[in-house]
């Protein structure tokens, strides 16, 4: 993990300030903003799988979620002055890591979203997995990385949304105050995010089952 400590001081690895719970957030950065540099190493050990997820699911792409990740890192590191502790440090934190995805996506596409029908052809025998059984095959799905795909068919701003509160377990005032919106704002989008990956699902399943007997006729004929 050492290169996602790079562009800061480098004695930031040498040394652990969280010991079992008994330091906060807040008292963390309380201690850099003094001098003390080496404890945002322990800042980065402590969010760095949770930021690491959240970039994965929103880029589908392990490179780019390092790359996002290690900017996300930085970026917090130059902002701690910022920080004025209206919110909880890991909701700050969530709001650049949020923003800093959408920005990347919107600057890598504008390229086009994964299409359902490519995502049958490269996945189909995960896909047979996952409609294996019908309890499987809803928003809560079992196997990361093709749920990461599966979102990736998503606008970005459903894909946020979605990340936000099923795969980080955000609660909706905790995903309000991360988009800057109201509660009500938060049930909409959700709400029209996950009609919108049900019927992705759906068309997915029904593009696999008909690619399925395509192939059973090829092979009978």
């Amino acid at each position: 993990m050492g290169h996602f400590l790079s562009p800061v001081p480098s004695k930031i690895q040498q040394h652990s300030f969280y010991i079992e719970g008994t330091i906060t957030d807040a008292q963390v950065i309380e201690l850099i903003r003094k001098g003390h540099t080496e404890a945002y190493g322990d800042l980065v050990r402590q969010y760095h799988k949770r930021v690491m997820g959240y970039c994965f699911s929103m880029l589908s792409n392990h490179t780019d979620a390092e790359e996002a990740a290690q900017d996300v890192f930085v970026k917090v590191y130059t902002s701690l002055n910022k920080f004025k502790g209206d919110s909880s440090f890991s909701t700050w934190l969530y709001r650049i890591t949020a923003n800093h995805c959408l920005d990347v996506l919107r600057k890598r596409n504008r390229r086009k979203n994964v299409s359902l029908e490519s995502l049958v052809e490269q996945e189909g025998s995960q896909i047979q997995k996952l409609f294996a059984t019908p309890s499987v095959a809803d928003t809560h799905l079992e196997n990361r990385q093709l749920a990461d795909k599966i979102l990736s068919t998503l606008t970005e701003d459903q894909r946020q949304i979605l990340t936000l509160r099923e795969a980080e377990g955000l609660e909706y005032q905790e995903i309000a105050d991360v988009l800057n919106c109201s509660l009500d704002a938060v049930k909409g989008r959700l709400a029209r995010a996950r009609k919108q990956l049900q019927e992705n699902l759906r068309h997915i399943q029904k593009s696999w089952d008909v690619s399925n007997i395509e192939n059973k006729k090829e092979k009978g004929s």
